[in-house]
């Protein structure tokens, strides 16, 4: 169902994304068990962060992986950010719907940047490339949004899915009803392997705290 097209083989070389589907998953708005793993995460994150600085948090090595990749974009990784406020700030995780959390707090956990679709509404075969900067999609809040070039950005057989600086599409975002759902991770250069299989674990694991009768369809990093 996955393919690396030659643009992105070309343009990021060092590059991988890591690829989860789950099906027989449920959605709840919200649940008990996830909630509870939630704060404590939040309390793990500002025992582990907080006897740093805002500069020491930015030169860790995942930070500074994403910063490179932004900066080319003269954009900041908003993860960054979100860490930083729940540290500095003593803000809370988001509440959302039970996917959408489980992803983000492993976002938040692992610091890499990921996007959740509802499986049933996309069409294989999915690639991932670079992208020239005329591809148009619909983004998540609805905006029409022309990619940047060179951007790395996700794409079924009807369009994009979802791009690394502006984030998911609307066609295939997750619902209250979706029963099977993909996550997709972008690691730019700089982002070890072994990472990014963490992560993965770390999605099905939270997943499965509100689903525990989903299974993987399938788990992979592609580069």
């Amino acid at each position: 169902m996955f393919f690396v097209s030659e643009s992105w083989k070309n343009a990021y070389p060092k590059a991988q994304i890591g690829i989860l589907t789950m099906k027989g998953v449920s959605n709840p708005h919200s649940h008990p068990k996830l909630e509870e793993r939630k704060t404590a995460l939040e309390e793990e994150l500002r025992s582990h962060f907080s006897h740093l600085d805002r500069e020491e948090i930015r030169a860790l090595p995942t930070f500074q992986a994403y910063r490179t990749y932004y900066k080319g974009f003269k954009k900041t990784y908003h993860l960054l950010l979100q860490l930083e406020s729940i540290v500095f700030k003593g803000k809370s995780l988001p509440s959302g719907a039970a996917l959408v959390e489980a992803m983000f707090m492993a976002e938040l956990e692992d610091h890499l940047l990921t996007a959740g679709h509802d499986l049933d509404h996309v069409k294989a075969p999915v690639g991932v490339y670079a992208a020239q900067g005329d591809e148009t999609y619909t983004r998540i809040n609805g905006q029409e949004q022309e990619l940047k070039a060179k951007d790395m950005f996700i794409a079924d057989a009807e369009g994009v899915l979802s791009s690394i600086i502006y984030g998911p599409d609307q066609r295939t975002k997750i619902r209250p009803e979706t029963k099977n759902v993909l996550f997709t991770c972008y690691a730019p250069a700089g982002i070890p392997t072994g990472k990014i299989w963490d992560h993965l674990n770390h999605i099905e694991e939270y997943v499965k705290i509100f689903s525990p009768q989903a299974t993987v369809d399938d788990k992979d990093v592609l580069s």
